[in-house]
């Protein structure tokens, strides 16, 4: 049936139809661009973060020459002035404090645990899959043994918060290079941090996308090479 401008209801609701998809597709576009925009903004926030703390390095006067840290001879001598005495230490340690160490000190069989198998996961199937390995030394870093302000109990804690929160670092990136390669998908409900890799990951929900791109993003790894 034809209406007074020549068109059927039919022709009209189809380009109706149109319309709406493109406005939703233009939504949609834009919505991704505004997200991948903040995403890179933030990560160039952390870069800038990262530059000023090693600013610091002039400040208090030393130099990292590969992983070693190196102070200035005065430094050293003005560093172990504060170092407190193994026994004042002791003595100052509140009792529950102690008692609660073994079962923080506890955690590291997991800890140990999951480090090994998840380092030989990415060892194995990293090569398979065509994705570049993460460096341990990129996370897990031990340089406060440098600062001799410390005693050998808070530098042995030290190492192991290093260790534990450093692994925790290089465990998210080994999933998230694993996730970009099997699931590059953004969530629907908000998350509280967001991984390396998942700026590249599809909009939820966007089909057509996935399906059309999925295995060019699962592949996108040049800017780790």
């Amino acid at each position: 049936m034809l209406n007074q401008f020549g068109f059927s209801v039919e022709s009209f609701r189809s380009i109706s139809s149109r319309l709406d998809n493109t406005h939703l597709s233009h939504t949609g576009i834009v919505m991704t661009t505004k997200l991948e925009t903040l995403l890179d903004k933030l990560k160039d926030l952390e870069s800038e973060m990262v530059e000023e703390l090693q600013k610091q390095e002039e400040e208090f006067s030393y130099e990292i020459h590969k992983r070693r840290v190196d102070f200035e001879k005065n430094v050293i001598i003005r560093h172990r002035k504060y170092a407190k005495r193994l026994l004042n230490y002791l003595n100052d340690a509140q009792l529950k404090h102690i008692l609660s160490a073994p079962f923080i000190w506890i955690c590291i069989i997991p800890v140990l645990l999951v480090d090994v198998t998840v380092t030989l996961y990415q060892w194995v199937c990293f090569p398979i899959y065509g994705i570049p390995k993460v460096k341990r030394q990129d996370y897990i870093v031990f340089d406060r043994r440098y600062l001799n302000y410390l005693n050998i109990i808070e530098k042995i804690n030290c190492a192991y918060c290093s260790y534990f929160n450093g692994l925790i670092g290089y465990l998210q990136e080994i999933g998230a290079r694993t996730e970009q390669f099997w699931c590059p998908i953004k969530h629907a409900r908000r998350i509280k941090t967001l991984h390396s890799r998942y700026q590249k990951f599809i909009n939820y929900g966007d089909a057509e996308k996935y399906r059309s791109q999925i295995e060019t993003i699962r592949r996108d790894f040049k800017d780790l090479k």
